[in-house]
């Protein structure tokens, strides 16, 4: 199965429906798969009491604003996820967005998305679990922040409520990843523990880790990306600019052709060049017929078009059937 690339565009658009329409169009040259935006009514995602995340004041640049305050800057309508879905669909990607609150829920679910993508925060909120449960549609969830313990309770509540097939993206939620807080061999912990199809969702600078995930097995990569690192907001630092979503892509999908299928013999490319590579058994000076093989009068030299090197044993010993020149192929 070919890894699935998910271009998470979030709230990169800055609330711009003008420049989320030009990520679309991004995520579709880089090569990815679908492109996924955020969709939350403001007020129902975040109270006036909560704070922005320390990375989020970092990434802003503003302590004084509530968290509020800032999505409700990074809010799109519904009437805009319309649009992105049906101009996604124009032009050749798959249109994904994750909700945030319970009557997002019920918006995106009228729109053409083939699962649903589960953040990572919403993996301990019941009643959100329940509702995306009760729409029997498949589930990639991310599981950032998560123990075993939480991730088997949410499966739980999901399975209990006829939810879809799920799949499983280990992540951190940290917005850029340390890289000593990547873990990725947490994928191979997951699969064990829950027996789900594996991907990755990445939050850290450069594409070197997503790429690495998918040599480990992940099925499924999310990455973040912008128009532009320097634009304001909480994301754009931990996210990759077009070209580099593009370079992402096409390292992914190189590696995902080397992994192969675990099968040791020679390959095509390679066949062609065995008879140069390897060695044969050689005369290692002239040889009169009649001549006792021994190791002073033959050698191995290429090519290896002759009697396999591997088969000194069986040469030792035996009669020359006729004359041999240094270097002439031995013949038995």
């Amino acid at each position: 199965m070919s890894v699935f690339i998910i271009a998470e565009a979030g709230v990169n658009h800055n609330g711009s429906l003008k420049r989320a329409r030009e990520m679309v169009i991004k995520a579709r040259e880089s090569g990815a798969d679908a492109i996924k935006f955020q969709t939350f009514k403001s007020e129902k995602l975040v109270s006036t009491f909560a704070e922005k995340a320390a990375y989020q004041i970092e990434n802003t640049g503003s302590a004084d604003e509530s968290q509020l305050e800032m999505v409700k800057k990074l809010e799109l309508s519904f009437d805009d996820f319309r649009e992105l879905q049906a101009f996604s669909k124009e032009k050749g990607i798959q249109f994904l967005s994750t909700p945030f609150d319970l009557e997002s829920i019920d918006f995106l679910n009228q729109l053409e998305m083939p699962f649903w993508k589960l953040p990572s925060g919403e993996v301990t909120n019941y009643p959100y679990l329940v509702k995306i449960a009760q729409t029997h549609k498949d589930i990639v969830m991310s599981t950032g922040m998560c123990t075993l313990d939480e991730i088997s309770e949410a499966l739980a509540v999901l399975r209990e409520n006829s939810a879809g097939k799920i799949a499983l993206l280990h992540c951190n939620t940290e917005y850029p990843t340390p890289m000593e807080d990547v873990n990725l061999k947490a994928m191979e912990t997951l699969k064990k523990a829950f027996s789900t199809p594996i991907g990755y969702s990445d939050h850290t600078q450069g594409i070197e880790v997503p790429i690495a995930a998918v040599a480990m097995g992940a099925t499924i990569i999310e990455k973040h990306f912008t128009l532009d690192r320097n634009l304001e907001g909480p994301d754009h630092k931990a996210s990759l600019e077009p070209f580099e979503l593009k370079a992402m892509v096409q390292a992914i999908h190189n590696i995902e052709k080397a992994i192969g299928n675990g099968d040791k013999k020679p390959t095509p490319s390679e066949i062609k060049n065995m008879a140069i590579a390897r060695k044969s058994i050689v005369a290692g000076q002239p040889i009169k017929k009649g001549e006792i093989f021994t190791e002073k009068n033959i050698t191995t030299k290429r090519p290896g078009t002759g009697i396999s090197a591997m088969r000194w044993r069986q040469v030792l010993g035996q009669k020359a059937t006729r004359d041999f020149a240094e270097d002439e192929l031995i013949e038995v």
